[in-house]
C-alpha cells in the first residue's frame, strides 16, 4: 500500500491527517483491444484504495486467477465491459476491514470471492437459483469501472465472499472460485450424477474439465476424458478411466468402442450416461450420438463454435435432456471448497505470473498451447 501526501510543507498535523489518500496498484485498461495484442493496452496503474460500504468486505488480494471472460472484456464483445475496467472474477486474500452492517466475516479472516453477483430478492434468487436472477453481472467481468480482482486490494458484498478452509491454499481458492463451482454446478447442481454412471468429460485439461473428472469420481462414476495428444496422461493421473483425443475425427468411434468393454449393471444397453460439454463446434452431434437412452448433456460454453447444428432425432427418439449451466450458487461453492480442505478435490494450477506480465498470462490463456490447468497472477 502507497500512501501519498501533497503539499505538507508547513501544514499542521490535524491538515495532514485528514487529507492523506491511500493507493494501490491495479491492472486496468482503459480501451479495448482489436487484434488481441493485450500489451497495447494493459497498464499498472496507481488508484485510490476501495473503503467499505456498510455491507461490503475489503481484502488484500494475495492470488487472482485468470479466465476466458478477462479476454472477452477486453475485446469489448460480445459484452462493452464499463471502461476503465478492472479484470479478475477469482480473487482470494485477507480481510482488512469490513463495513458496519457486515455479521460474519472479520477482519483477518481468509476469503475467495464468489463472483456471481445477483439482487437476492427476486424470484429466481429467493428460490435458490441465484444464477437465473435477471439481474446477475459477473464481478471482475461486467462490473466497473474499476472493479475486480486484479488489484492489490477490492471490495465485495459481504454475500459474495467464501471463508477459506484452514487447509486450502490462496492459490488453490483462487482457482477454484468460479472453475470449481462451474464445474459443481454443471454435474451435481444439474446433471444431478450419482454413483455408477459414465460420464464423459470433453476438454479434461480445461479448468472446469480438470475438477469435472474430480467430481465425477467423488461420485463415484466412471469417466472418460478428452483432450490434446500431450495432454492424456495427465488426464489419467488426475482420476480419469480413460484418455481420448478429440481432436481425431473418429474420436467418438473410440469412446463408443470403450463403452462396449465396460460392464454395464442391470442390463443397461452401453452408452454414456451424462456428457460435460463446454467445447460445441462440430462436437456436438458426435456427442449426442453417443448418450444413452435418456441420458443428459449439460453445456456451459462453446470455446469451438456456438452455432451448432442438432440432429433432432437423437433427442426425441433417445429421450434425451439437454441442461444449460452457467455459474453456480454460494453454497455449492462452499460445498466445493469442502471437498478440497478434505483432499478429495485440487485445484490444478499451470503457471504463476505477476500483474506486471498480465499480458504474458492472457495470451498463453487465448494460445492454450501446453496449457494444463489455471493461470494465476499476483501483485507484487
Amino acid at each position: 500500500m502507497i500512501i501519498i501526501v501533497c503539499g505538507l510543507k508547513d501544514l499542521g498535523k490535524s491538515y495532514i491527517s485528514k487529507n492523506l489518500k491511500k493507493i494501490m496498484k491495479a491492472l486496468v485498461y482503459d480501451q479495448y483491444t482489436t487484434d488481441d495484442d493485450f500489451s497495447k493496452i494493459l497498464k499498472i496503474k496507481d488508484i485510490p484504495s476501495p473503503e467499505p460500504k456498510p455491507n461490503e468486505v475489503i481484502f488484500k488480494v494475495k492470488v487472482a486467477s485468470l479466465n476466458y471472460d478477462d479476454i472477452w472484456g477486453m475485446r469489448g464483445k460480445p459484452l462493452a465491459v464499463p471502461l476503465p475496467h478492472i479484470s479478475g472474477t477469482d480473487a482470494a486474500g485477507e480481510v482488512t476491514a469490513v463495513g458496519s452492517d457486515v455479521k460474519n466475516i472479520k477482519v483477518g479472516d481468509r476469503v475467495v470471492s464468489h463472483g456471481n453477483m445477483s439482487c437476492r430478492v427476486c424470484k429466481a434468487c429467493t428460490d435458490g437459483r441465484e444464477y437465473d436472477c435477471r439481474k446477475r453481472t459477473i464481478w471482475g467481468f461486467e462490473t466497473g469501472p474499476l472493479w475486480g480482482g486484479y488489484c492489490e486490494e477490492t471490495h465485495l458484498p459481504e454475500v459474495n465472499v467464501v471463508k477459506i478452509p484452514e487447509s486450502v491454499s490462496y492459490d488453490a481458492a483462487a482457482a477454484a472460485s468460479m472453475t470449481l463451482l462451474t464445474s459443481w454446478h454443471m454435474l451435481v447442481g444439474r446433471a444431478k450424477i450419482h454413483p455408477g454412471q459414465l460420464v464423459l468429460i470433453m476438454g479434461g485439461s480445461s479448468g472446469v474439465g480438470n475438477y469435472g473428472i474430480q467430481i465425477a469420481k467423488l461420485f463415484g462414476c466412471t469417466v472418460i476424458a478428452t483432450a490434446s495428444p500431450d495432454k492424456l496422461e495427465k488426464l489419467l493421473e488426475l482420476g480419469a478411466d480413460y484418455a481420448i483425443d478429440h481432436r481425431n475425427d473418429d474420436w467418438h468411434k473410440e469412446i463408443r468402442s470403450i463403452t462396449k468393454k465396460i460392464p454395464k449393471p442391470y442390463g443397461d444397453v452401453p452408452g454414456v450416461d451424462v456428457i460435460f460439454e463446454h467445447i460445441g463446434g462440430s462436437h456436438w452431434n458426435k456427442e449426442l450420438t453417443l448418450l444413452n437412452f435418456g441420458g443428459t448433456i449439460v453445456t456451459t460454453g462453446a470455446t469451438t463454435g456456438y452455432n451448432a447444428k442438432t440432429d433432432l432425432r437423437q433427442i426425441f427418439f433417445k429421450g434425451i435432456n439437454i441442461l444449460g449451466s452457467t455459474q453456480g450458487t454460494r453454497a455449492e461453492l462452499e460445498q466445493g471448497l469442502y471437498w478440497m480442505s478434505q483432499g478429495k478435490i485440487k485445484s490444478i494450477i499451470d503457471s504463476v505470473y505477476p500483474l506486471e506480465q498480465a499480458a504474458e498470462a492472457h495470451t498463453k490463456m487465448l494460445k492454450g498451447k501446453g496449457l494444463f490447468g489455471k493461470i494465476l497472477m499476483k501483485p507484487r
